[in-house]
């Protein structure tokens, strides 16, 4: 076991590069169609190369994956899908022998069905301690037919299972993801031993899933639109269960990044006041459109609800959830929202591409710490999944009116001319690759100057050694409308041009990197982008 060190005290998180690794879709070490830990130790020197800090790896717990591994049965075992807890070990060494820290995600407001602790609330009964762990009601009606209340699920459908003894239990997302409540003793501590657990073993930063939902109202009064408080998204008792996390944090200089959506700034905020959590994620710029205001609206508001608290601000295009940029930047409505995903959406692909080159340049700028999604490197696009092969939870309890989010899962291809594009298969992986997925292997594209991945190594180099870089401050320039201009602290300057036609570029003493070429009388063509030393 790692004891904590000073090496993880410094304020690296600010500005790192953090690389989010879907093990199952990432790379396969042992042929058995899925993702694992051999395999991403394997491409480790992929990552070395590409400069990023850290990589934040998607639950790799003992799961029956019935939510993508986020329904967890143990988290102190590693899912012998992946391997074994002494190869999560290996990993998290060799990774920080390449400079290379791990971040771990921890899903606090769930757990799966099971779950030794829901195993044992079943077979205890009505009343019983093992039932105080989670949310089991009587339900209304005559006969306790109809559930507890009326709230609205995470996914579709209902929050309330009913179980044969009569009673019902609370889950915001799957039935197999029975909620935790939060005000019991047991739970908090709990979930102190198990982050105490993986920062033993030299784990460097979690990362909180549904942050925001974990502290429940304990009548359970029925949701009513637009009333507050919401009775389970962001209640104030939230902020003393973070506390202590900080606390258990400080013991290693591990730092946490919480999944936060919130619309209230001010509220987004609290949760990272000094004593509470170090960052968190930013949905507002990941589902902003591809419009030169509203992305720096969004930009100033990120900067300014982050201000007050001294945290840094997070930037990212993707995840594991979220329609890949390349196909989104290539739609007509370039924004996200999942209650607007639906099959079938046409895509100009090429155009997309463009925009997604210049939203990398756009987004590494920008002051703060930057996530990268696996893949978005290769500029890979939202696979269209075949309605049978679909496994996303989402998917089936939409009616089938959801794609899922199974497309920006699918596995990478990282040799053109090996079967499953070098995944590690000779069985075909546990979701299918697309036709052409070669074309985006990334040992095609490392030996293309010009390819998506060259483009992030480049400006990876450059956002590493370039002075102002990172975490400061932002001053914005003079531009055209339809431009974003801004300047760093060290002189460096940042062109993004969002309208149709090219645009002159300020006064500069070299091009550092454009996203795409130039036109011949040196301007910045139509979703561009390039760094400036000015």
């Amino acid at each position: 076991m790692a004891a904590p060190d000073s090496q993880r005290t410094d304020d690296w998180w600010r500005d790192a590069v953090i690389y989010q690794v879907y093990p199952r879709s990432f790379a396969d070490g042992d042929g058995d169609g899925t993702g694992d830990l051999a395999g991403v130790r394997a491409r480790l020197p992929h990552l070395a190369e590409l400069g990023v800090d850290a990589v934040w790896f998607t639950p790799w717990y003992v799961s029956p994956l019935v939510d993508g591994g986020y329904d967890v049965a143990d988290y102190r075992t590693i899912d012998p899908a992946f391997g074994t807890l002494g190869e999560a070990e290996k990993l998290i060494a060799e990774a920080r022998e390449l400079g290379i820290r791990t971040i771990v995600d921890i899903v606090p407001n769930h757990v799966s069905d099971q779950h030794a602790w829901f195993r044992a609330a079943l077979e205890a009964g009505p009343g019983s301690p093992e039932r105080e762990r989670f949310h089991f009601r009587p339900g209304r009606g005559e006969h306790g037919e109809l559930p507890p209340n009326d709230w609205p699920s995470q996914f579709s459908g209902r929050t309330w299972t009913r179980v044969p003894d009569g009673e019902w239990y609370l889950h915001l997302f799957t039935p197999e993801q029975p909620d935790l409540n939060w005000a019991h003793p047991e739970v908090r501590r709990e979930h102190e031993d198990v982050l105490r657990f993986w920062f033993e073993r030299g784990v460097a930063g979690v990362r909180i899933d549904s942050a925001a939902l974990l502290a429940k109202d304990p009548a359970l009064a029925d949701f009513v639109e637009g009333v507050d408080p919401h009775p389970y998204i962001d209640q104030d008792e939230l902020h003393d269960i973070y506390r202590s996390w900080r606390r258990v944090a400080d013991e290693f200089g591990g730092v946490f990044v919480g999944e936060v959506w919130l619309p209230d700034a001010e509220r987004f905020a609290r949760y990272l006041r000094p004593d509470e959590l170090h960052t968190a994620f930013n949905f507002n710029f990941l589902s902003c459109p591809w419009q030169a205001d509203r992305l720096r609206r969004t930009i100033d508001d990120t900067l300014a609800e982050h201000a007050p608290v001294g945290a840094p601000a997070t930037w990212v295009l993707c995840n594991h959830d979220v329609t890949r940029t390349v196909t989104r930047y290539g739609r007509e409505d370039t924004g996200f929202d999942f209650a607007k995903k639906a099959f079938g959406t046409p895509t100009d692909l090429a155009l997309g591409t463009r925009r997604a080159r210049a939203a990398a340049l756009l987004t590494l700028a920008l002051p703060g710490s930057v996530y990268l999604y696996q893949g978005e490197e290769l500029g890979l696009p939202e696979a269209d999944i075949p309605r049978e092969r679909i496994q996303d939870p989402m998917h089936f309890r939409s009616g089938g009116v959801d794609p899922g989010r199974d497309g920006c899962r699918v596995p990478l291809p990282w040799a053109a001319d090996a079967p499953y594009c070098g995944f590690g298969s000779e069985t075909e992986p546990w979701l299918p690759q697309p036709e052409g997925w070669a074309a985006y292997a990334a040992d095609r594209q490392s030996a293309d100057p010009a390819s998506m991945l060259s483009l992030y190594r480049e400006a990876l180099r450059l956002r590493r050694s370039t002075e102002g870089f990172g975490d400061g401050p932002l001053d914005w320039l003079p531009a055209p409308e339809g431009v974003l201009a801004f300047r760093r602290a060290g002189g460096t300057v940042c062109v993004v041009n969002l309208s149709a036609a090219p645009v002159d570029l300020p006064a500069h003493r070299a091009v550092l990197l454009v996203s795409g070429a130039l036109d011949g009388s040196g301007r910045l063509p139509a979703d561009t982008a390039v760094w400036l030393r000015a």
